[in-house]
């Protein structure tokens, strides 16, 4: 038996089983899941207690495997239990009934550094009760999170209240007696305040503190795992194991933390480099600093080498003015891929910046895979929800699911941002019941503390996702409610974008591509931005709102690289809706010698290439406004691009209705105020006029009453009918409908649709400044 657990009192038939991770949900309840075959050759039932052998012995809870498991030779263990038992995803491991028996005494410590514990053992008691442990082993205090498919009798151990507002991991200092035990009512427990270093200097993070990555760690397995562990198949086949792999993405997304995560489970060294602890002051420092630590990982072999932010030292030697950054670089290189062989070695760089480091570096033979670990979607969401709520007592109305959907755009970072401060919403629930000259929190306190929906409601209107930081606008609270007049622009955005962004699989089932894009044109005032801002708002979608003054620079090139940045960064934040007001600004027809032609032209060709290029747009949809839609580029108003033509005009009498009563909704009416002969008497009026309208009647109003006006009246909206003005005349309203067919033969147009009605001229050469 090796080394850990030893009892004598166990029945000596045993089953060896492959070792599979568990589900996030379950990591640190010390749950084994195995098949029923499996129960039968050990005689065992679940919930009894089963010593699992790697290199090292530990304890679990016997559970059954879920239905897809049944009928495959496995076991699922969860990160500690693997860490606990020294074997690996993949590797085997032996099973056999135990006997758990009561401990007189446990001793626990905090497993990591930063950690300093205080307090009664109470708590902490409660949440090991009757959990089998053995000293020496990792384990982790956890939440009131309910383990699915356990028997009733079983389950009343697994709703123990959370030691803390987070997860803590313990090292099992020593248990009396030794071997397998548990701890009952008779239990002494003690809790060390300081660090105690775990067996072997383990590592505490692992596959099951990383979510979302299913992909990208089974990539990563292969490519440092497998050599690491297993370097004769590599030799046997003929070929030199992988050397190298790339880690890309944006800041946060946990690229740091999954190479540690890959260390711990490889069971390998782990060496860090960091760019400016690298860099000397004296010539050749560098390079010898950079020598020495791959010259440890291949004494301490098999290991693994990371590099974090690679980009800070290996940049592209022909942008760099500096000698000793070329130097460095060049070091780099042949230490991955020189004369000398390394074997058992494995270099993990990150970076969020990889067109920035030198391109010799990005080949097979040094970094033979680059991955690329983008902003997590709504599944992924959910799993590093489960990570960082583990050990957080919830309030029943929470939902994990329901804050996944609405976290669009967060990466891990974000997500470790919300749950922190929704716990300190929490804490600054009890702070009128603190003492606070008193060092300790009372323990009745500590048991009535939980984290509600509404700690986390309060986080989100705090927390907002890195990557949409330099674009993040607030979005408006403008729902489909608060429009008017506008019904079939309201249901082609509903059918071309909400429903696209909220199910997707409907259109895969279909075996169609949704809309890319939506161009909003019509009279000035008919409420095309704010039918963007509610599209926003419906969909639960990112929303980036931009002018062409944010996008049109002097500099040559700059204006292109800005549309390519934001367009870069709406994909990386899908779904994202992009809002482009007075698009005709931004890309007027080629040609037409409008704006400053060889800028504009560069522009419309850059975001013709964006919307409908190489790379395609994947839940980002743009939508343009203007009322001057024959200005637009026509190779803009296909499908594929913008794939809809909205038109928004002027509303009839119905829609004039309802935007009064928007816009009356906070007014104090009198009785005899008829809102419907109100839109009886404002034909061709736009949203923007009958706003103006309220507006007038409240000063009239005002004028009449003074300060203590109480109620605006019939005879208010009449003189203030006086004073206003259709802004959208019956030559306007007939160039739109002309328009309408027009637009419609886009495809075939050379040069624009020229615009004659009042108040705009065609534009040529002569008068493109007027």
């Amino acid at each position: 038996m090796a080394e850990g657990a030893t009892n004598t009192d166990i029945d000596e038939r045993t089953v060896r089983l492959q070792v599979a991770a568990a589900r996030q949900e379950e990591s640190g309840q010390g749950i084994a899941r195995m098949p029923r075959s499996a129960f039968q050759a050990l005689g065992i039932t679940e919930g009894d207690v089963v010593e699992v052998t790697g290199k090292r012995s530990t304890a679990a809870i016997a559970m059954a495997a879920y239905d897809e498991d049944q009928a495959l030779d496995v076991v699922r263990l969860d990160g500690l239990q693997r860490g606990n038992a020294e074997t690996g995803s993949g590797e085997h491991v032996t099973l056999a009934a135990a006997q758990s028996r009561p401990a007189t005494r446990v001793v626990f410590a905090p497993a990591q550094r930063e950690i300093r514990l205080q307090g009664p053992t109470q708590a902490l008691k409660r949440n090991f009760f009757k959990k089998p442990i053995v000293a020496g082993d990792l384990v982790a205090t956890t939440g009131q999170q309910p383990v699915s498919n356990v028997p009733p009798q079983v389950q009343r151990m697994f709703n123990t209240p959370a030691y803390a507002l987070t997860q803590i991991r313990l090292t099992v200092v020593s248990t009396t007696p030794k071997g397998i035990v548990h701890i009952d009512e008779n239990t002494e427990v003690e809790l060390r305040a300081e660090f105690a270093e775990p067996r072997d200097g383990r590592a505490v993070v692992n596959y099951d503190d990383v979510g979302g990555m299913g992909d990208t760690i089974q990539q990563l397995r292969e490519m440092v795992e497998l050599p690491l562990r297993y370097p004769e198949l590599f030799t046997r086949l003929g070929v030199d194991p992988p050397k190298g792999v790339l880690l890309h993405g944006p800041p946060g997304t946990g690229k740091t933390r999954l190479a540690q995560a890959v260390a711990n489970e490889a069971d390998a060294e782990f060496f860090t480099i960091n760019g400016p602890e690298i860099m000397g002051s004296g010539y050749g420092d560098s390079e010898k600093a950079l020598r020495d630590v791959f010259e440890q990982a291949a004494k301490a072999a098999p290991a693994i080498v990371f590099i974090d932010e690679i980009d800070s030292i290996a940049p592209k030697r022909d942008r760099v003015p500096g000698e000793a950054e070329k130097r460095l670089v060049a070091q780099l290189l042949t230490l991955m891929d020189g004369l000398e062989a390394r074997a058992n070695l494995v270099v993990i760089a990150a970076t969020n910046r990889p067109d920035a480091i030198d391109e010799a570096l990005r080949r097979p033979g040094r970094f033979d895979r680059e991955i690329v670990i983008g902003v997590p979607d709504e599944r992924a969401r959910r799993e590093i929800l489960g990570i960082h709520m583990r050990g957080m007592p919830l309030g029943d109305k929470v939902d994990m699911a329901e804050l996944a959907k609405v976290t669009h755009g967060f990466v891990g970072a974000d997500i470790a941002a919300l749950t922190r401060e929704a716990a300190i919403e929490a804490v600054r629930r009890i702070m009128p019941k603190l003492n606070l000259d008193e060092r300790t929190v009372p323990p009745e306190v500590l048991e009535n503390l939980c984290v509600t929906r509404e700690d986390f409601l309060s986080a989100l209107k705090r927390v907002q996702p890195s990557a949409m930081r330099e674009v993040m606008v607030q979005v408006p609270n403008v729902g489909w409610d608060d429009l008017g007049g506008v019904k079939d622009a309201i249901d082609s955005l509903k059918e071309g974008i909400e429903l696209p962004l909220k199910n997707p699989e409907a259109f895969e089932r279909l075996g169609i591509r949704p809309a890319k894009g939506f161009l909003l044109y019509g009279p000035p005032g008919t409420g095309k931005t704010l039918l963007a801002k509610a599209v926003a708002k419906e969909a639960e979608a990112n929303f980036i709102s931009l002018k062409s003054s944010d996008l049109l620079s002097k500099w040559y090139g700059e204006s292109e690289q800005q549309i390519a940045k934001l367009f870069r960064r709406a994909r990386a934040v899908a779904p994202c809706v992009v809002f482009i007001d007075e698009i005709d600004s931004l890309v007027p027809a080629r040609g037409s010698g409008a704006g400053e032609p060889q800028v504009t032209g560069r522009v419309v060709n850059t975001i013709l290439a964006e919307m409908d290029g190489l790379e395609e747009l994947q839940s980002v949809v743009v939508v343009g406004a203007t009322n001057r839609p024959t200005l637009v580029d026509p190779a803009l108003l296909r499908p594929g691009r913008f794939d809809e033509l909205v038109f928004v005009g002027t509303p009839d009498v119905a829609g004039r209705e309802h935007i009064l009563k928007i816009h009356t909704r906070s007014m104090p009416l009198a009785e005899d105020v008829s809102l419907a002969d109100v839109a009886q008497e404002t034909e061709r009026f736009t949203g923007a006029d009958l706003e103006d309208v309220v507006r007038r009647a409240g000063l009239v109003a005002l004028r009449r009453a003074g300060s203590d006006v109480r109620e605006v009246t019939t005879a208010d909206f009449k003189e203030a009918l006086k004073d206003s003005r259709a802004t959208v005349t019956r030559k306007m309203e007939e160039e739109y409908k002309k328009m309408q067919g027009e637009l419609k033969k886009r495809a075939a147009a050379v040069q624009p649709i020229g615009f004659l009605h009042e108040g705009m001229v065609q534009p040529t050469r002569e008068n493109k400044h007027e």
